[in-house]
């Protein structure tokens, strides 16, 4: 009787654990990321100039968050980029790779390490650049360079272009618990543009007559606003500036 008391009250600790592990997952506790799959359709000034398709799963412990983007803009070539981010249960950044295949393919892999991202870049080739060709932002020969970039901390957002499901992950590492503004360092890979970004709840917002919890997010030079669900999941993105809306299908 004894060993079946135990094992019933082992049984109730793993029921209210998992209990409380979905709680927080619900109220977005900080460092819960949780799975999520679908398709956004990216607006440019009302029309439609791409979609994205993306999954956020775990793997070894930690999270995958990758996507892949098809961009057709009024002017100019068509795009696809796609992107791939393993985290850490807190959402800090391990390593992130990125291809971008337009008139060339572009590519760069990345490895963080206790604030540091070592970047590799590649551009059609495996030459290493000479250091002139690395400082040219015109060169046309292909060829690759290493690049470390410092951060004040190992949490690292990392924001690529029209990569938005990578939106939805920093929703995740967003404190709701704590709400107010908070600042976090911030990479955009394919720019090599390290800086930061400032992230803040805003309360109920709306768009197209449904109700949503707003999340502003605020760099040096542009303000987005991301539109949640309850649980936290991106729903909307909305760039007023450059009139980009990008929504969950």
């Amino acid at each position: 009787m004894k060993f079946r008391s135990a094992c019933v009250g082992i049984i109730l600790v793993i029921v209210a654990c998992a209990t409380l592990s979905l709680s927080a997952q619900k109220k977005g506790e900080p460092g819960t990321l949780v799975p999520d799959k679908g398709k956004f359709t990216i607006k440019l000034d009302g029309k439609t100039v791409g979609h994205e398709e993306f999954e956020i799963s775990p793997s070894g412990g930690g999270w995958l968050a990758k996507g892949t983007a098809d961009i057709k803009p009024p002017e100019g070539a068509a795009s696809k980029i796609t992107g791939s981010l393993t985290l850490q249960p807190d959402g800090a950044p391990i390593s992130y790779n990125w291809t971008l295949q337009a008139e060339k393919t572009n590519g760069a892999h990345i490895l963080f390490t206790n604030g540091v991202a070592k970047i590799t870049l590649e551009m059609q080739g495996s030459r290493p650049c000479t250091e002139d060709e690395i400082k040219d932002p015109h060169r046309t020969q292909p060829c690759f360079f290493e690049q470390n970039l410092s951060f004040d901390s190992p949490l690292i957002a990392v924001l690529d272009n029209n990569l938005y499901h990578q939106y939805a992950v920093l929703a995740r590492v967003y404190n709701w618990s704590k709400r107010g503004a908070q600042t976090l360092p911030v990479l955009i890979p394919q720019e090599l543009m390290p800086g930061s970004v400032t992230v803040q709840s805003t309360g109920p917002s709306t768009a197209d007559g449904q109700t949503y919890e707003g999340l502003k997010v605020t760099t040096s030079d542009v303000e987005i606003l991301l539109l949640l669900d309850s649980n936290h999941r991106l729903m909307r993105l909305e760039v007023p500036a450059a009139k980009v809306s990008v929504i969950r299908e």
